[in-house]
């Protein structure tokens, strides 16, 4: 068999404060996921999003620490249009997450705005600008 990616792990300090932001930009995790130490929301084609507390990771890899600064993963949510990244972001922000780069129109033909998460992943908000 070829290997086959299968789940994206974002290991998290504050179960309850993730699953909200997650479940805001549309990923659906089971009920009682905001107090268990693992939880996987769909995200289609088969691929999962996986959320672990630190104590899980802790508990098999001894000496792990939490990582600092920013890390090497991008994660983006494609939106419907470029509005919807601009009401997004400002919602997000409003409701208390930081906003790392407003939104912006990207050389590459996207309007782009990105946004961390609880424990400071970056999380780009993403459409494509109309061409003329």
């Amino acid at each position: 068999m070829t290997p086959q990616l299968d789940v994206l792990s974002i290991v998290v300090s504050d179960m309850a404060a993730s699953v909200t932001f997650y479940r805001r930009l549309g990923l659906v995790f089971p009920d009682g996921a905001e107090t268990a130490p693992h939880t996987e929301a769909p995200l289609g084609g088969g691929l999962r999003l996986a959320l672990d507390t630190e104590e899980v990771i802790a508990s098999f890899a001894p000496g792990w620490q939490p990582p600092t600064g920013h890390g090497r993963t991008g994660i983006a949510f494609r939106c419907a249009d470029p509005a919807e990244v601009d009401k997004l972001w400002a919602e997000l922000v409003a409701e208390g997450y930081h906003g790392e780069l407003a939104p912006w129109d990207a050389v590459w033909g996207q309007r782009y705005a990105t946004l961390a998460d609880p424990d400071g992943q970056g999380i780009d908000l993403y459409a494509p600008l109309p061409t003329e």
